[in-house]
């Protein structure tokens, strides 16, 4: 018997075409292609496909990559099924060179490649984590790059990048300013603006930025203004992602910071 339990959708992220979470029970999937990577964890249970001719598996702390065009299958290795999540990646996101390494090398074992692939699955749905999510997303392409034998960013890290994209960032503490954005404006790849902001200030760009809102934000607050009012006046999503970052930061809510008669 063929159960299934989907939810695929497309995120506001560029780079990711589709996500997709499935536990999938009896379903064999044929031959067939995608014009997009694939970017695989599997969650519960084990996969089996053929690539290339060759038989392999997915399953447990491996990650998974697939190249466009070349077909694959696959299968459940126990009548449990699996539950997989799932990147389609657009094919700008890897180049078209890595392709026969993928073939060669599909899955392999990377503890922190794997943890932040899990992330992003994670904070890809929350509204108002745009910039956490690009950055989570070119640091996982580009471990992929390396891993497969084409790295793109030097070994050694400028620290001029992150103190430029600090400045670009406090310019731009409500209104934001995407990773993508920044790169262009910066002419650095987005991976190494997250890299050399890290290593210099140790904090992503996104917990940066999320932090001077929250600065702004008690400010705000002192000054009498509704928290619907404040969490647009400081660039969070909504009131409800306010008060998450707050607490998380602040230790309190934002009523905490209510003020009070002198």
């Amino acid at each position: 018997m063929v159960a299934a339990n989907i939810s695929a959708w497309r995120p506001r992220l560029d780079g990711v075409l589709e996500v997709l979470h499935a536990h999938m029970t009896g379903h064999a999937y044929p031959m067939h292609a995608h014009d997009s990577w694939t970017l695989l964890i599997v969650d519960d249970g084990a996969v089996r496909y053929d690539l290339d001719k060759h038989e392999r598996g997915a399953y447990g702390d491996l990650v998974t990559l697939l190249p466009p065009h070349v077909p694959h299958n696959g299968t459940s290795v126990t009548p449990d099924g699996f539950r997989k999540r799932v990147f389609y990646l657009e094919p700008e996101q890897l180049p078209d060179a890595l392709i026969g390494a993928t073939v060669d090398n599909s899955a392999f074992t990377d503890p922190s490649l794997r943890k932040r692939i899990a992330e992003l699955h994670r904070i890809i749905p929350q509204p108002g984590e745009a910039l956490e999510a690009e950055s989570q997303l070119a640091e996982i392409t580009e471990r992929l790059r390396a891993r497969l034998g084409c790295p793109t960013l030097p070994e050694r890290l400028d620290r001029t990048p992150a103190y430029r994209l600090r400045d670009l960032l406090e310019e731009n503490i409500v209104p934001g300013l995407s990773l993508a954005e920044a790169a262009q404006r910066l002419h650095f790849h987005p991976a190494y603006l997250v890299r050399s902001f890290s290593r210099e200030f140790g904090m992503s760009p996104h917990r940066y930025l999320i932090s001077r809102r929250v600065d702004v934000a008690r400010r705000l607050i002192l000054t009498g203004e509704p928290l619907w009012s404040v969490a647009a006046g400081s660039g969070f999503y909504d009131q409800p992602h306010l008060i998450r970052h707050f607490k998380r930061i602040l230790g309190v809510s934002p009523k905490a910071f209510t003020p009070r008669p002198c």
